[in-house]
């Protein structure tokens, strides 16, 4: 099984998906953060933040699921106040109407929270909303070994991750 690390971010991907840990160049001066994206169907290189290129390209037994990291300001606001990335979610957690881009058929979630010091968003896409309870576990097999390096209470979010 492939293993990722990058950016304070490292897994090993389960079987049947790939991914990838990145950094958007920066814009306008704003200071980007790392991103990682892991499917069960082939990412296009010009995937957005949060699936945008990717999920429509999805078929009902696929899963598309990003890890997104914000910025200190966000750390101790009410919206990251959740300690720990969830890494058992269940068939309930998702819902059609919590996509940033409603398709016909698919589902989804968003868990806001710290991990190590650092804030992200983890946002996860089914392929199908039916057949969630047969694409939850192996959501749940992507998330157990995904480890987030903690920020030295000095160092600038993604200072020193490779």
């Amino acid at each position: 099984m492939p293993v990722l690390r990058a950016h304070g971010l490292e897994t090993t991907l389960p079987s049947g998906f790939e991914g990838r840990i990145f950094v958007r160049p920066s814009a306008g001066g704003a200071v980007a953060h790392p991103v990682a994206h892991f499917a069960t169907f082939p990412l296009p290189s010009t995937t957005g933040d949060f699936g945008g290129g990717a999920v429509s390209l999805m078929g009902d037994t696929d899963i598309f699921a990003v890890l997104f990291e914000y910025g200190p300001e966000s750390l101790g606001t009410a919206l990251f106040a959740r300690q720990g990335m969830p890494r058992s979610l269940t068939p309930d957690d998702f819902r059609p109407y919590v996509l940033r881009r409603g398709l016909s058929g698919q589902s989804g979630t968003q868990w806001f929270f710290t991990e190590g010091g650092r804030p992200f968003t983890l946002y996860v896409v089914l392929g199908s909303h039916a057949r969630r309870a047969q694409l939850v576990p192996r959501v749940n097999q992507l998330l157990a070994p995904l480890t987030v390096q903690s920020v030295a209470p000095a160092a600038a979010p993604g200072a020193g991750w490779n």
